[in-house]
């Protein structure tokens, strides 16, 4: 449920009702959190500061969507060490090296 954090005195109890109804119409989704209402000349910021959730990484390896593989058997763990792993950190020199390489296939 999203509870009501700060708002600035002197709003009255319809206007704050308004805000939270507007924010949970444009964001269906989020249910939990502290609402915080923070007019800004003629507009009026909110702010929804969320708790941390818990959250698991799921990844596809070797063609299957797991979250841990402590419990696959010996084959697949070994298929899962023999996979050419990629280097995902984009950098100046990889984005040239790789654009080097497309212009010698090209």
């Amino acid at each position: 449920m999203i509870q009501l954090g700060n708002c600035p005195d002197g709003m009255s109890a319809e206007e704050i009702r308004e805000y939270v109804r507007i924010f949970t119409d444009l964001h269906p989704f989020e249910r939990e959190g502290t609402l915080d209402i923070k007019p800004d000349g003629e507009y009026v910021d909110l702010f929804l500061h969320t708790p941390n959730v818990k959250f698991e990484r799921i990844r596809r390896i070797t063609g299957y969507l797991t979250g841990t593989v402590d419990r696959w058997n010996n084959a697949k763990t070994a298929e899962l060490h023999d996979r050419v792993k990629h280097d995902a950190e984009r950098t100046e020199e990889n984005v040239q090296e790789k654009a080097d390489r497309t212009d010698r296939n090209a």
